[in-house]
């Protein structure tokens, strides 16, 4: 069984992707100069959209 402190850095690594994931789709939505100034393409950021919090 994990313990807490792996359970917390879980949880704290899953919430930290999820807010990624989020301000992503809204960066490629309101700002889409800006996907390129940090050398992604749309696809990797739809890609990276598209997982779940849990999916590295």
């Amino acid at each position: 069984m994990p313990r807490l402190a792996t359970l917390r850095n879980m949880v704290a690594t899953w919430s930290w992707r999820s807010r990624f994931r989020w301000d992503l789709a809204q960066k490629s939505r309101d700002e889409p100069h800006l996907i390129d100034d940090i050398g992604l393409t749309r696809r990797q950021v739809e890609a990276e959209i598209a997982k779940h919090f849990w999916q590295a």
